[in-house]
C-alpha cells in the first residue's frame, strides 16, 4: 500500500496538473507515484482473487486451480 505521504504528494501533484500545470520533473514524479500505486492496487485485488473459492452442492471451483466436479453426470 502506498503511504499517506506519498499518496498525499500524487494527490497535490493531480491537483496542481488541473490548475495549472506541472514541470518536467513533477510530471516524471507524479508517473513514478501513479505507477507504484497501480502497482500496490493490481496485486491487492489480485491476492484478493486469488483466495476466493466458489462453492456450491455440485461443483467446487478454486480460481486457482482447475475446475474439479464433484458429481459426474
Amino acid at each position: 500500500m502506498l503511504s499517506k505521504e506519498k499518496l498525499n504528494r500524487l494527490n497535490m501533484l493531480a491537483k496542481k496538473s488541473k490548475d495549472g500545470g506541472l514541470t518536467d520533473l513533477e510530471k516524471i514524479e507524479q508517473k513514478k507515484l501513479r505507477e507504484e500505486y497501480l502497482h500496490n492496487f493490481r496485486n491487492q485485488v489480485k491476492q484478493h482473487l486469488d483466495s476466493i473459492t466458489i462453492v456450491d452442492e455440485d461443483t467446487e471451483i478454486d480460481l486457482n486451480k482447475d475446475l474439479t466436479n464433484k458429481k459426474i453426470m
